[in-house]
Order: structure tokens, then sequence, then C-alpha cells
């Protein structure tokens, strides 16, 4: 019978009038595009909700999600299904040189040690970009007593962001970094066959995570912030969106701070209160 239930589960077919709907409720809900070309991906990840449900079709589903019930109660599950989280340590390496040799030493220089530099990774996804900044101004600590940190990673899926709080990587995905720095941030697993680090209790504790929608009308982070790192997650909305969500964090960002985009993402012809100083690193005006 349960593997009867199972097969009906699976068998369950998106149709085309029901993957519009649900793409429009997820553009509205997170701005995140579903082109026609998504309907396979989304059908595939939305049947784990149907299992985990025990609803055999979309139109269940659909009609769920919609209810005064269902709404509040599944929109932040089937973000985290269809939110995607492609992420790496040390990714895009340019900008963290960066933030050694310029961002942190003008820091210092301007602030005489007096304040402790806050950094926001808006879109953290599982923890590596949070953890790849505490790493490095960790190591520029070591060099500038005085110098004092402290980081905020927020994602919309709440499933990844408990991946990030919980800092546990499988140990290849820590392969690129040099091993005297691992050795220093990272604990290695005694269990062998299922090979693993985690992050340092002492860089765990200079980040801090917590949910939020790009979508939402005002970005609740009670701080402003001397650096937005917000990296390969526009790509996933249009331009409109893309605007109004950089004119938000720079509400969150403080004047002459700095602002990473990915390499992929670009500014040009927007409104925004930004200057370049390099390709995908710009200023607060």
């Amino acid at each position: 019978m349960f593997n009867s239930r199972l097969n009906e589960i699976f068998r369950a077919q998106l149709t085309q009038d029901e993957f519009d709907k649900l793409s429009r409720f997820i553009y509205k809900e997170s701005g995140i595009k579903m082109p026609p070309v998504k309907k396979v991906m989304l059908q595939s990840r939305l049947q784990k909700r149907l299992r985990e449900l025990n609803m055999t079709t979309f139109k269940e589903y659909i009609d769920f999600v919609f209810s005064k019930d269902g709404l509040n109660a599944e929109i932040i599950h089937m973000l985290d299904v269809v939110s995607t989280n492609k992420t790496d340590f040390f990714r895009e390496p340019v900008h963290f040189d960066f933030l050694t040799s310029t961002v942190l030493p003008e820091f210092v220089q301007q602030r005489a040690g007096s304040r402790t530099i806050k950094v926001w990774s808006a879109g953290c996804s599982s923890g590596e970009e949070p953890y790849t900044l505490a790493i490095v101004m960790a190591d520029f600590a070591e060099k500038n007593p005085g110098f004092d940190y402290s980081i905020v990673g927020t994602d919309i899926s709440t499933q990844i962001l408990q991946k990030a709080v919980d800092a546990v990587y499988k140990e290849e995905r820590v392969s690129i970094i040099p091993l005297e720095t691992k050795r220093k941030y990272f604990l290695k697993s005694k269990d062998r066959t299922n090979p693993t680090v985690k992050v340092v209790a002492d860089l765990r504790k200079r980040v801090r995570f917590g949910r939020l929608n790009f979508m939402d009308s005002y970005y609740d982070v009670p701080e402003t912030f001397d650096s937005v790192f917000c990296r390969n997650v526009l790509i996933y909305f249009d331009r409109e969106t893309q605007e109004k969500v950089i004119n938000k964090l720079c509400d969150k960002l403080r004047p002459g701070g700095y602002f990473f985009l990915g390499h992929s993402e670009s500014i040009m012809n927007m409104d925004v209160p930004l200057k370049q100083v390099k390709p995908t690193i710009f200023k607060r005006l």
C-alpha cells in the first residue's frame, strides 16, 4: 500500500496551468524567476513536498498552498525547495584579496581601532561565504592588534541556514583551502567513513545567521554595515527587482562602505547609490 502511494506521488505531473500559477506565486513571494524551462525541475523538487504532506497530485498541493491555513505554513518550505544554493569557500578569490589589501587596512586607518567592522553576507546559502570572510578577518586580526569584526549571514531558505549554523561540511568542500588554514580553522571528524570538518568555535561565534527575503519591503536587519557581499544571487531576478534589492541593501551600507557583486552581475544603467572602484566592487555614495 505504501509503495503504491509512493508511486502515485512520483507519477504526479505538473500541468502547464499549475506551473504558471506556482511560478507567478514564487516570483511574487521571492523574486525568483521560473521560466518555462524550469517546469521539470520544479515538478521534481516539489514531489518531495507532496510526499511529506501525503498528497498525490499537484492540484491538492496548490489548493493547500492557496488556502488560508496553508499559505503561511507552506511558503517557507516551498521557497526552501526552489532556492538554488550553489556556493564554495573562497569563491571568486579576488574579492577576498581586495578585502585584505584595501578594505580592512582602510577601515583600521579611518577608525583607529575604535569600532568593530561589520560585514553582511546577503544570500549566504550554507555558510561558506561568511565563514570565508571570518577566516580572512581572523588572519588580518592576528597582524593588527585591536582589530575586531562581526559578520551577519542571511538567506531565504531556513533549511540551508541550519546547515550554515551547524557549520559542518564534507571534507572535499575545503580541499582548495591551504593546509595551514584548514588546521587553524576546521576540526576533522573522527568518523573516517564519512569525512567531514567543522568550523572552529572561535569563528562560528563571529557569525550570526537569520532569514531574510529580498522581496520584503524593508530589510529588518538592525545594523549599518561597512561591507555588503551580495554575490551570485541577483542573477535569479529580473532587472527591475535587482535594482530594488540593491537599493534596499544600500540602505544598510554606510557611506563609503564597499558593495560586492558576483562576477556575472552588473549595475549598469541602474539608479543605485554606488560607484565602481573595481570590476564587481563598488563604494556607497
